[in-house]
């Protein structure tokens, strides 16, 4: 599987010099299978470039997952060229989210008097799949939720491809259980033996000791995940949008002396916009 990064900000989007090396895009995520499906991880501000991208490499037909329907997670959907194209087909998988979720956050997103074109408006052909409460496929890859610590719920998920996984958990707080959410040693068992794991560092301890329960988690305790699952490969994500570029090298750098000085082989990094991993 080939795995992309489309945004990586949290909470709203950012631009300038300062931001040019990781990205200034909100929350997007492609997954493209052995079997050649595209699946596509929430419609943040990072869709918009994904769709252009698409619809040059002539690509119209799509799987799509949402972690939880916060806005920043949701506001480039509008955006997303593909969706104003009859030859578009976009199979929604609500995975595990109830019934009527998806619909009704999409509809709320494109709905007067946020948006001038409406939800019922839209060209592609939207195929909306039944939930799936444990795991489920998508071409040649198994796709297993979570359920993510943060505000309101939501849901994390492993991707499984030829004996390769990735797991993607954003907007998770570890050092806070919030209702729906699961205790840090679930979290251990679910990331177990990962080729790369991606999962919410926003803040530094300092700034985690003053936000608890704001449903994000300091880099340390990723760390502690990371080392206790035994994952190869560690990705920082939901970077915090007040983070220049420099200072979240700052912080990765931090993160490689704390690898080093436990003697541990994890290779670690910030996840920017346009980083791609092959597995």
């Amino acid at each position: 599987m080939v795995i992309t990064c489309w945004g990586s900000r949290g909470s709203i989007p950012v631009s300038g010099k300062e931001y040019i090396k990781y990205g200034g895009d909100t929350t997007c995520m492609t997954i493209h299978t052995d079997s050649d499906d595209i699946i596509i991880v929430d419609a943040g501000t990072g869709i918009r470039r994904l769709g252009n991208h698409l619809i040059d490499q002539g690509r119209y037909h799509y799987n799509f997952l949402l972690t939880h329907g916060h806005w920043d997670h949701l506001m480039g959907f509008p955006f997303f060229k593909p969706l104003f194209l009859r030859r578009t087909e976009i199979h929604m998988h609500r995975a595990p989210f109830h019934k009527k979720f998806m619909q009704s956050m999409f509809s709320k997103v494109m709905a007067p008097p946020n948006f001038p074109v409406r939800y019922s408006d839209l060209k592609a052909r939207i195929v909306w799949q039944e939930g799936h409460p444990a795991e489920f496929k998508i071409g040649s890859a198994t796709v297993v939720p979570i359920p993510i610590s943060h505000p309101n719920s939501g849901k994390g998920y492993k991707f499984i491809e030829n004996g390769k996984t990735f797991v993607f958990i954003t907007d998770n707080e570890l050092g806070f259980v919030h209702p729906g959410g699961l205790p840090f040693e679930e979290y251990v068992a679910f990331c177990t033996g990962a080729d790369l794991l991606i999962h919410d560092g926003e803040y530094t301890p300092d700034e985690y000791a003053r936000l608890v329960e704001w449903g994000h988690s300091s880099y340390t305790d990723v760390l502690d995940l990371a080392f206790r699952a035994g994952v190869k490969r560690l990705g920082l994500f939901h970077l915090n949008q007040e983070r220049t570029d420099d200072q979240v090298d700052d912080i990765v750098e931090r993160c490689r002396e704390i690898i080093a000085r436990k003697g541990k082989t994890l290779e670690c990094f910030a996840v920017g916009r346009d980083m791609t991993f092959t597995l």
